[in-house]
């Protein structure tokens, strides 16, 4: 991924694991300690083998009103103790300030994760999504998974990118002559979720995702099979 700023790889091989783990994913905390404690235990509850936080985690941003038990400075104390647990990339609204309070890294623009044998783009959702015409999609294989945030809205499709994709045409036609089928997923927010949705987050466990509200009912799900 050479000209993509920031990025890391984190290979779920690498932790000596079969391709069955428990993954969790959220995004778009926005400094709410009361959400924050609900996700975490959530995340525990899971049996997840990491947290993986797809930015915006202390700050509410200009555009949102202030989530319900909003203070940042809790929101640090329960995440740091979880540091080597948490895979985490930067939101349109981290600063190098979050950097200094949190003691996981929180900066990098994108992560590249091979999980359960599948490999994910995580980001936040600003710098690379599945804008219609597709020019902000990072560059993906057959069979590859987007998941961002940013949009707080919950999203489990899969959508194909067209043989000219790579000079920036995406969309959910059929697939033509060099097509890529591609998966697209979004947790939702934590705290702030928008479009009618609840609060929510993500589980990957073996090659299903899904997508659960607090109650511990399932919002949308998807097999990550192509």
């Amino acid at each position: 991924m050479n000209g993509l700023p920031g990025g890391f790889y984190a290979a779920g091989s690498s932790y000596g694991k079969e391709d069955d783990m428990n993954y969790f994913f959220a995004s778009d905390i926005h400094g709410s300690a009361y959400w924050c404690e609900k996700m975490l235990a959530a995340y525990r509850e899971s049996g997840a083998e990491r947290l993986i936080l797809l930015g915006d985690i202390l700050y509410h941003g200009p555009r949102n009103d202030l989530p319900k038990g909003y203070a940042p400075k809790e929101v640090i104390a329960m995440l740091n103790p979880l540091a080597d647990e948490i895979v985490c990339v930067r939101g349109n609204c981290e600063a190098e300030v979050d950097q200094m309070v949190l003691a996981f890294p929180c900066m990098a623009d994108y992560a590249l994760l091979h999980l359960n044998g599948l490999d994910f783009f995580a980001t936040h959702g600003h710098l690379f999504n599945t804008l219609e015409d597709g020019r902000n999609l990072p560059p993906l294989k057959n069979g590859d998974i987007l998941i961002h945030g940013h949009t707080h809205l919950p999203v489990a499709e899969r959508f194909t990118v067209s043989a000219a994709g790579e000079n920036g045409t995406a969309g959910k036609a059929a697939a033509d002559k060099g097509a890529k089928q591609i998966f697209w997923l979004n947790p939702g927010s934590v705290s702030i979720p928008k479009g009618g949705n609840k609060n929510s987050f993500g589980l990957l466990s073996g090659k299903h995702f899904s997508i659960r509200d607090f109650d511990g009912s399932t919002m949308k799900e998807i097999e990550l099979i192509v």
